[in-house]
């Protein structure tokens, strides 16, 4: 076996773990670090080295991918457990959680600051892409960090897009993705909703559905997966959809510009997390949907 990068992993969840795996199945050795004790043992099964803190990760890794949650717990990992302390001189980080890019900029500067090389590499494809390496990488940062890591990228996604110098420019255009996944998905529901209610088969819809107009992606994800077989299990769920519908409207605030639609959608969500839909798949707005439906039929 060639000389290969030592792979880091912080954060082995339904994302992480699956791009951990398939490092590993190509012969990388990959040292993994999560909170969650489930995780780890998980990583260790499919051949991970695991490790007991973020620091010992970075003893071992001269390439880092992290896949974490939350904006918040990524700027934690960076500066208050040592990503930015303990990175070794000329680390290469991959970022692929889906953050602000106002944190991207944040981090992108310390990292130039303590040599460091960082790279803003949202993914999108959920959990599914992961698995099947058919990720879309959407990667902000010097053009000759990401020539080097496209091997790496190779083996996790089909399409690998450098997307700007900036930091934060595949941030922009994931947020982008997933404010208009949050139309979509709430334009599946209400869909569904009256179609069964005006006596329509959802199967015969989707068929008819499929091959028009209104087809979309998520249609196919969110009925084919979840929809018809009445089943939530998280791909991606409802929390984490609001929490990048937050972000996306931030971000809009900041250079000035009214979403109509989007600015309802945060509300929407918000309704969905607080009736406890929030863990569930994203699809499951379906059933709040349907739900406030009956309860305007019974009134009448």
């Amino acid at each position: 076996m060639s000389l290969k990068h030592r792979i880091g992993f912080i954060g082995l969840g339904n994302m992480g773990l699956p791009m951990a795996e398939n490092l590993i199945n190509h012969e990388y050795i990959v040292y993994g670090f999560d909170i969650n004790p489930t995780a780890i043992v998980k990583f260790q099964e499919i051949g991970g080295h695991v490790c007991q803190s973020i620091k010992e990760v970075l003893q071992h890794a001269d390439v880092i991918f992290i896949s974490l949650p939350s904006p918040a717990i990524v700027e934690m990992t960076f500066f208050e457990e040592g990503i930015i302390k303990y990175g070794s001189d000329n680390l290469m980080i991959i970022d692929t959680s889906t953050v602000t890019p106002e944190l991207n900029r944040k981090v992108f500067t310390a990292c130039q600051k303590n040599n460091l090389r960082y790279l803003g590499s949202p993914v999108s494809g959920g959990v599914i892409g992961a698995v099947n390496a058919t990720l879309t990488f959407m990667v902000g940062g010097p053009k000759v960090y990401f020539d080097e890591v496209q091997p790496l990228l190779n083996i996790l996604g089909e399409n690998l897009f450098h997307v700007g110098e900036n930091p934060d420019s595949g941030t922009v255009i994931k947020l982008i993705n997933n404010l208009m996944i949050g139309f979509y998905t709430q334009a599946v529901g209400e869909a569904l909703t009256l179609g069964e209610n005006m006596g329509l088969d959802h199967e015969r819809m989707f068929e008819i559905l499929n091959v028009s107009y209104g087809q979309s992606r998520i249609y196919e994800r969110n009925y084919k997966e979840y929809i018809a077989d009445n089943n939530f299990e998280p791909g991606f769920t409802t929390n984490l959809l609001l929490k990048d519908l937050k972000i996306a409207k931030q971000m809009a605030e900041e250079c000035g510009i009214k979403l109509p639609i989007g600015d309802h959608l945060v509300d929407w969500y918000t309704q969905a997390a607080n009736e406890g839909y929030g863990e569930n798949d994203m699809s499951a707005v379906y059933l709040l949907t349907k739900k406030i439906a009956e309860k305007s039929i019974q009134k009448k």
